[in-house]
């Protein structure tokens, strides 16, 4: 037996202990959001993909909708185009959105796709403006100081929020076991094309396709209490109790709404995973103790 060499006993118990999970989940559809360090680590990289195969392989049936952020601000910077933020939104004129859909259309959403179908999967990329894919419209958002008598309306540009998704296109795909791997540009009535937060776009995708799960990968082990405790098997309720205690705030608040509303919206269960740790998505789905925040309508509350 070789250093790394395991038991063969253990992978069996492994094995034993997914095969519950394998058949209550086999049939039905789980949307992740990729993004964050499991993006960017070439480690981790490897492991989604081989992740988004074996999960295929045994079944399920992925949907892949990513981000792209950093790479975007990669590119910019090279083009010497300046990158404006409003409320933690990237302001996105047409030069910007240009750079956007080059980079998340073409490089981001073609590399995860290559590295899927390395792992013998059937990964085929699209964004929202594929068979009208994501009908969009222009995110409105406001702004008020205290002097001011009535909020100010700002114009961020190419910025969208998703009004309809369109699920034919999916379902043909996800049917002739492709898996399909989404770059969260939508487009409006006029043809405008539009960047929209990967989060809303994954809540709102497996809201459509009625998902037995929404998985949101990020760079945090999951939703913390005041204790540093990762707290998972939350109801919707909970969450909104915590949302309105402030336990839930700053930059974990838009991700757990996400979250939430999927649930609200008819998706089985939510989940915010851990990215930094490899399978990450696996552990989640077919092991006992998971790897983050559990958010559904009949959870039982715990703390691991």
């Amino acid at each position: 037996m070789t250093q790394h060499s395991r038991d063969p006993r253990q992978v069996v118990e492994i094995l034993s202990e997914a095969l519950p999970y394998i058949q209550r989940f086999s049939g039905k559809t789980v949307v992740v959001k990729y993004g964050g360090n499991a993006m960017t680590e070439q480690t981790l990289v490897d492991s989604f993909a081989r992740d988004m195969v074996l999960m295929k392989e045994v079944g399920i049936n992925p949907v892949v909708v990513h981000g792209g952020g950093p790479q975007i601000g990669d590119l910019l910077a090279k083009l010497k185009i300046e990158s404006r933020f409003v409320n933690g939104m990237r302001v996105t004129d047409a030069e910007t959105m240009d750079v956007v859909e080059m980079v998340l259309g073409g490089l981001v959403n073609k590399g995860i796709v290559n590295l899927i179908n390395q792992c013998g999967g059937k990964a085929i990329g699209l964004t929202g403006k594929d068979s009208g894919l994501i009908r969009a419209r222009q995110l409105k958002v406001s702004h008020q100081s205290p002097e001011m008598t009535a909020p100010e309306i700002i114009d961020i540009g190419h910025v969208g929020e998703v009004e309809r998704v369109s699920t034919e296109l999916i379902e043909m795909l996800t049917a002739r076991d492709f898996i399909p791997v989404i770059a969260p540009i939508g487009v409006d009535g006029q043809g405008r094309s539009y960047n929209i937060n990967a989060d809303l776009v994954a809540g709102k995708v497996a809201e459509a396709l009625h998902a037995e799960k929404l998985m949101l990968l990020t760079n945090v082990a999951g939703l913390m209490n005041g204790e540093g405790k990762v707290l998972t098997g939350l109801t919707t309720e909970q969450v909104d109790e915590l949302i309105a205690d402030g336990t839930i705030h700053g930059g974990m608040l838009p991700k757990i709404r996400c979250a939430l509303d999927a649930v609200k919206g008819g998706v089985i269960s939510s989940h915010i995973i851990d990215g930094r740790v490899p399978h990450a998505t696996l552990l989640e789905i077919f092991t006992n103790a998971g790897v983050g925040t559990l958010i559904s309508d009949d959870a039982t509350p715990s703390i691991s």
